[in-house]
């Protein structure tokens, strides 16, 4: 069984196939939409004998791309094209298309992650492939590759991703760190377009509400050290406000751009909340395309994303179709037939951005079907993010030219229509006229760093001559991170860098500390139920912290920290996310084990189980939680009862249940003797003391029987 391959990716193979074998470590380096996942199937399917030890970010991820190879397949099956120019014969004619190679042994880096050492060795792969190898950078997800990488040093590497450097982790190459530098092929977004691998879009730059934002830079200016730096950024900002206004609104904009009027297209938000607001935009932004297009939304928390996102590729109509999303289609997962992507962006790493852009190109679209990208910003520090597409292509165009490889040029330009190119122009001059500020605060920080050796300025700290150093200490590790306003440039990073910063922001080292003490705990206890009095664990108040986010997840707040990576590491090591269910089938489950034993739930009240389940206890519980109506001890479904009364739970009290079971003795012996002369020591088979019973029952006749009981006694003839 063989996968389809593209020529790009054909010739990348076949480097592969001799870096492994001669290295032992090969890394691919392809920008999104230019079907590098099917270079990991080919090696899969190629060599049907070997393990294959697949790692990914995310089980969804790897479950998109495996569809995506096969309609590759069976489109290439179809169209008897396997030895075109653009597709290289993988062998599959006539066979069947499996769900996935059965030779992968597929894992994410979260699971990977808290395996135990003799895990790792029973995986006993023959090669490993690192899918979105740049994820591998992250402190704990790395600890378990590193670990799997140590446990098999001699097993082949092979590594995929649209980018090696970890833009905001110190610009780490994790090709040098993972794969010692050998990068089998390389190719950027730039020139995948030059080279005609993916075609060129249609580019629409545009703005929305930026009042908040000419605020932000007003206030900057009011904060100028300099009055004549005041007066020229004032200027500025009065000239940046007119062309604002002058600018089309976004209605008019889609309406000019989007030619494609029934076609599909992705629309990337910032997060739940912002997605919402930009889904209440639509009748305002789009009814000039069609006053009744079709929306959908995905996100990672929502337990029908799946569903939804089937829906949306599925729709065929005649209508405008949207697809809102957050995280889910940044990396990995690709879809056909779109017409292009919307960016509304307040923020975006380079990484993100231009995994983005790529949810509109794709390997092997016609050279007439353009998509159109519109990027809209949403604050002013992120115009024009798509030069540095440009300035990859220039240098890919040169790179040929100087090789004299010209055939190779397909495209050398694609059309950009600035709608903001004075909003552009003037931003830029008020930027320029406002970094002497960050040069004033640089100088703060290097003081502080010749006198305390480090940047830990706390938040509140600020410098004998009233500069909030702290604060802007921790603003400049938001910028960076993309969860704040600001433009930092390489140079000032690099600066900074030289003064020891520690980018990451506290709530990030927050998570770590915490986490980190999860993990001991996990390990130490097999579980995470953490008692929230038991005090602090490890140097962190363990159960304080996993109460809060068992909130977090409840009411949907947090979500910036309480993230859907997270939750998955979390879920990993048993996080129970509701304890009162969890409980409850803890307990369900010695009941099933004492009823498998005993044949029955009388349990008596002490009973605790051989593994310290109170189970007694529970069934006193629960028995009077039901009689009474009581929910403070046992909230019962009717599944739950259900799953009870199957076990033969007797929902009385015990003396009750004691009575009842010495009456239906009494019955039984009735019908098979005739009478109910019994002697006193006699006892049933099943262990009821009879005899005593009945003198007990004549006995108290007169004391205070209820009335029920002596009418049930006298029809089996007891008086």
């Amino acid at each position: 069984m063989g996968a389809v391959l593209f020529r790009h990716n054909q010739d990348a193979y076949e480097t592969v196939l001799d870096m492994l074998a001669e290295k032992g470590r090969a890394a691919v380096v392809h920008p999104t939409g230019t079907g590098k996942s099917f270079i990991g199937f080919r090696l899969c399917v190629d060599f049907p004998d070997k393990t294959v030890c697949w790692l990914s970010p995310s089980e969804y991820i790897f479950r998109t791309q495996l569809e995506s190879w096969r309609m590759a397949v069976r489109s290439a099956k179809r169209a008897e094209t396997l030895t075109t120019k653009s597709i290289t014969d993988g062998g599959i004619a006539g066979e069947e298309i499996p769900e996935q190679p059965v030779n992968i042994r597929f894992y994410t880096y979260a699971r990977l992650m808290l395996m135990q050492e003799e895990e790792l060795a029973e995986i006993r792969p023959d090669y490993i492939v690192l899918d979105e190898f740049h994820r591998c950078g992250a402190k704990t997800w790395g600890q378990g590759v590193r670990r799997l990488l140590e446990q098999h040093p001699d097993i082949p590497v092979l590594g995929l991703s649209a980018t090696n450097v970890r833009y905001l982790d110190g610009q780490r190459d994790m090709a040098d760190e993972l794969f010692d530098g050998n990068i089998a092929s390389e190719m950027t977004l730039g020139d995948a377009i030059v080279r005609g691998i993916l075609n060129p879009p249609k580019y629409v730059l545009s703005m929305y509400s930026c009042r908040k934002e000419l605020e932000h830079y007003r206030e900057r200016a009011r904060n100028a050290k300099s009055k004549a730096v005041r007066a020229e950024a004032e200027k500025y900002l009065e000239a940046l406000r007119w062309a604002l206004e002058k600018a089309d609104g976004l209605d008019e904009i889609f309406r000019k751009h989007m030619e494609n009027q029934s076609g599909k297209y992705l629309v990337f938000c910032a997060d739940y909340e912002h997605m919402q607001e930009m889904i209440g935009k639509v009748p305002e932004w789009f009814a000039k395309v069609d006053p009744r297009p079709h929306i959908y939304s995905v996100y990672s928390e929502d337990g029908q994303a799946e569903e939804e996102f089937a829906r949306f590729k599925e729709d065929e109509s005649e209508h405008l179709k949207l697809l809102f999303c957050i995280d889910m289609l940044n990396e990995g997962i690709h879809v056909d037939g779109v017409s292009g992507v919307i960016l509304l962006r307040p923020t975006i790493s380079p990484i993100i951005y231009k995994q983005q852009i790529g949810r509109a190109l794709s390997a092997g679209k016609k050279q007439s079907e353009n998509a159109v990208i519109f990027d809209v910003v949403m604050n002013i520090e992120n115009l024009y993010s798509i030069g540095t597409v440009e300035e990859e292509m220039q240098a890919a165009v040169r790179y040929y030219r100087d090789r004299g490889e010209n055939g190779l040029i397909v495209n050398e330009h694609f059309h950009i229509t600035d709608e903001v190119q004075d909003c552009g122009r003037l931003f830029r001059k008020l930027n320029e006229t406002l970094s002497a500020s960050w040069e004033l605060m640089y100088q703060a920080a290097k003081r502080y760093f010749e006198k305390h050796g480090n940047l830990e300025a706390p938040k509140r700290y600020v410098t004998e001559d009233g500069l909030s150093l702290g604060q802007w200490l921790d603003t400049q590790r938001k910028v960076r991170a993309g969860k704040a306003k600001g433009i930092l440039t390489e140079a000032q990073i690099a600066r900074l860098d030289q003064l020891g910063m520690r980018w990451q922001t506290k709530s990030e080292q927050n998570w770590e500390r915490h986490f980190a003490a999860a993990q001991a705990y996990y390990e130490e206890h097999g579980d995470l139920l953490v008692n929230v009095r038991d005090g602090q664990y490890r140097g962190v108040e363990l159960g304080k912290w996993i109460a809060q986010l068992r909130t977090y997840k409840k009411s949907g707040i947090r979500k910036n920290y309480l993230t859907p990576e997270r939750i998955e590491m979390l879920d990993v090591i048993g996080m129970v996310w509701d304890v009162p269910d969890y409980l409850w089938e803890q307990n369900y489950h010695a009941a099933v084990q004492y009823h498998r034993e005993h044949g029955n739930l009388d349990v008596p009240y002490h009973y605790v189980d051989p593994d310290g389940v109170k189970l007694g206890v529970w069934i006193a519980n629960t028995r009077f939680a039901r009689r009474t109506g009581e929910t403070g001890r046992a909230e019962l479904s009717e599944d739950q009862i259900a799953r009870l009364d199957v076990l033969g739970m007797i929902w009385d009290n015990k003396n009750n249940a004691i009575w009842e079971n010495a009456y239906r003795a009494a019955c039984r012996y009735r019908t098979k003797y005739g009478n109910l002369n019994i002697p006193v020591a006699y006892v049933t088979e099943d262990g009821c003391h009879l005899g005593r019973w009945i003198r007990k029952q004549k006995d108290s006749y007169q004391n205070g029987m209820s009335r029920e009981r002596r009418k049930k006694l006298e029809a089996i003839g007891i008086s």
